[in-house]
């Protein structure tokens, strides 16, 4: 199933009701703008600011992807956007954290291999990643990192970029890569590059729900 949510941009929730009927998705969360103070740096803003409005959209948004789960459990999330600088990884990384303190235990894993973000938001190296995976001689224990700041959060960057993003994404290894994480996790946020390139439509093929 593919779910749709829509970040808040100005006046634009006026026209929900234009975005639902034209591409027949339901929304199923409004994010505002989240505003950092003068010199922060981007990370998990709902585990620093857990009482915010952001921070209870965001446990909203937790709660409607529950209902969306009830028949079949939601495991994997890929969240994407139409184009570069829309805040899909803000929402990824905040996304993970909320359902983390929900008591899940969840792995978000950057597949954006063209220009990977995850590991500058969360302060975090990227020596290791998702591409020494690839490799088959690297455990994902080598390159699965855990995050400080919140309990049941762990992280896989992207590691080195690779010169065939596509190739490796469409990969047997990669649904192999995808069920050794599980293993080790009741949830997956999959950060991906926005949706021009070919490798989202990859990636949705391996997961059970989609966000815009």
């Amino acid at each position: 199933g593919i779910a749709f949510l829509v970040e808040y941009l100005d006046d634009t929730l006026k026209t929900m009701d234009d975005i639902e009927r034209v591409l027949q998705l339901p929304v199923i969360g409004y994010i505002a703008q989240i505003q950092y103070g003068k010199g922060s740096q981007e990370s998990l803003y709902v585990t620093r600011q857990p009482r915010s409005p952001v921070s209870e959209a965001f446990r909203s948004l937790r709660a409607n992807l529950e209902f969306t789960g009830v028949d079949k459990p939601v495991r994997r999330i890929l969240v994407t956007s139409a184009g570069p600088g829309e805040g899909k990884t803000t929402v990824s990384v905040n996304l993970a954290a909320i359902i983390a303190q929900g008591g899940k235990e969840v792995v978000i894993l950057d597949a954006d291999l063209r220009r990977p973000k995850v590991h500058r938001y969360l302060g975090l190296p990227n020596q290791l990643g998702l591409t020494d995976l690839f490799r088959g001689s690297t455990p994902l224990s080598a390159v699965i990192q855990h995050s400080t700041e919140q309990t049941n959060f762990a992280v896989v960057t992207s590691g080195p970029l690779p010169p065939n993003p596509a190739e490796l994404l469409a990969s047997a290894r990669m649904e192999q890569i995808m069920q050794e994480i599980e293993k080790q996790a009741d949830m997956i946020i999959i950060d991906s590059p926005p949706s021009l390139v070919a490798d989202v439509q990859i990636l949705a093929s391996k997961a059970d729900g989609v966000i815009m």
